[in-house]
């Protein structure tokens, strides 16, 4: 009998998560049913279905916690970026290229999440493009000129796209042109 007590509840909530996201990376997208995440969870359908009412359900949580995990992460490298004029494009190239954060395996995973919501209901994806929207914004705050935070946001994008579908990897040395590349467009920061 599962134990409901919340943190019993939070763990057996995050072991089906943490399955699904399994799932769909190693097997792919038609591969994720309630049935085999509760299986490899190691919980009881009714357990599941305690947490998740239906497969929708499911990939909304998996894209909430992706939209959380995403927050705290920008967040926590934007605290690390002294205030000013291009804050916000300082902290997208320090959570791109130092942080470790942009291919660390829960970024890795991400991929399994945006394709198995992507596949399901494109507007599953909602949660994130907000997130995206909210960068985007503080981006056009950020005092540079008009486009200057917006090419490096498209340039971090690139990349974080690039790594989560293996379309391409750059060298260190391509990955330091790139970077110097950016940061030009920060000297003219007011």
């Amino acid at each position: 009998m599962l134990d409901h007590h919340p943190s019993a509840a939070q763990d057996t909530r995050s072991r089906v998560l943490d399955a699904a996201e399994h799932i769909v990376q190693s097997r792919g997208v038609p591969a994720l049913t309630l049935d085999a995440a509760a299986r490899e969870a190691g919980v009881s359908k009714g357990g599941l279905l305690y947490h998740f009412a239906s497969k929708e359900a499911l990939l909304q949580a998996l894209m909430l916690r992706l939209r959380d995990h995403i927050r705290q992460q920008f967040d926590m490298v934007r605290q690390t970026i002294p205030p000013g004029p291009g804050q916000s494009a300082r902290a997208l190239l320090a959570w791109q290229f130092d942080s470790g954060c942009a291919t660390d395996e829960r970024t890795d995973r991400a991929a399994a999440i945006f394709l198995a919501a992507f596949h399901h209901d494109s507007a599953l994806l909602d949660p994130v493009r907000k997130i995206l929207a909210d960068i985007r914004a503080d981006l056009l705050a950020d005092g540079l000129p008009p486009g200057h935070g917006l090419a490096i946001m498209a340039a971090c994008d690139g990349l974080f796209m690039a790594h989560l579908f293996r379309l391409y990897t750059l060298d260190a040395a391509r990955l330091a042109e790139l970077r110097a590349s950016l940061e030009t467009l920060l000297e003219t920061a007011p």
